[in-house]
């Protein structure tokens, strides 16, 4: 069994990003600058912001925090995107989500400008994936594509199922998984809460991605002998014994379906890591297309 190791990845794509800007600066060009919005006090969010932040600063990006109150009201909002959209300084911006109740959150994406749109959640870039096009990716999806890619997983021919429809990784690693190319051209079985016999459906899996956020839901029953475990739940438990309190736990019973796993991700430490480094990445790219 071969842990699919997030950290470690992560920090190899970060380094190789730090050595273009390097060159990008040696070359008396603008660095990348990636500005994120965030609306309210979300303690998750902040921290995930932060952290954003910090990656922007060890790559040699610019970085801007746009902080807007918890009261913030959706024509604020919109005001503040499309500062953005024509600030000629900022490369890429993201929205943290969530946004609270009084925001449409479909409206807020669609005003962001598709070509600063580094989450990909934009209809223009998700419809580009879709048809094979060069365009964004999302953060999450990209980040698991390049785990596989890095890994030399062979996706071909291989049935993946997916758990879990989601806009933000669900989906789109669907139609991802069964592109042309390489990581691709597997069969694609797209399961949900309304999914019966979902067993029946992940034990003949080669490879699975859960981001169903329930806390050990895929147990070693469900799985066959040598499958690829790709885990992106995500989820606080409450434990005593632990000094916060909680511990973080995937959707993946790790400690048994990991017998019986040829690759898989960790949690903490696998898909998570990823998505901020992809997020860079696509930031980079959005700073190149402008040039």
């Amino acid at each position: 069994m071969t842990i699919l190791d997030g950290r470690k990845v992560s920090n190899d794509i970060k380094d190789e990003i730090t050595e273009q800007v390097k060159k990008m600066k040696a070359k008396g060009e603008k660095v990348p600058h990636l500005a994120a919005v965030i609306v309210g006090n979300d303690g998750a969010s902040l921290t995930y912001v932060g952290s954003k932040v910090r990656a922007c600063e060890r790559v040699g990006f610019e970085s801007t925090m746009v902080r807007m109150s918890n009261t913030t009201s959706e024509i604020e909002l919109l005001d503040q995107i499309e500062e953005l959209n024509q600030n000629d300084d900022i490369d890429g911006f993201i929205i943290q989500l969530p946004l609270p109740p009084q925001i449409n959150t479909q409206k807020v994406l669609m005003a962001v400008d598709p070509s600063k749109d580094v989450d990909g959640f934009h209809p223009e870039n998700f419809g580009k994936m879709a048809l094979d096009m060069s365009t964004f990716i999302p953060a999450t999806p990209f980040g698991i594509l390049e785990l596989l890619d890095r890994y030399e997983v062979d996706t071909q021919g291989k049935h993946t199922v997916v758990i879990g429809r989601s806009h933000i990784v669900g989906r789109p690693m669907s139609i991802l998984m069964g592109r042309k190319g390489f990581p691709g051209n597997s069969t694609v079985t797209l399961t949900h809460s309304h999914t019966k016999n979902i067993t029946q459906i992940t034990s003949q899996a080669d490879i699975i991605i859960s981001a169903l956020g329930v806390p050990n839901f895929l147990k070693a029953e469900m799985v066959k002998d040598d499958v690829v475990i790709i885990d992106v739940g995500i989820t606080r438990v409450p434990d005593e014994s632990s000094t916060k309190g909680y511990i973080i736990t995937g959707d993946v019973d790790f400690e048994n379906v990991s017998k019986k796993a040829s690759y898989i991700t960790p949690v903490p430490g696998g898909v998570g890591p990823m998505t901020i480094a992809m997020l860079l990445k696509n930031t980079l790219l959005a700073r190149e297309q402008r040039m």
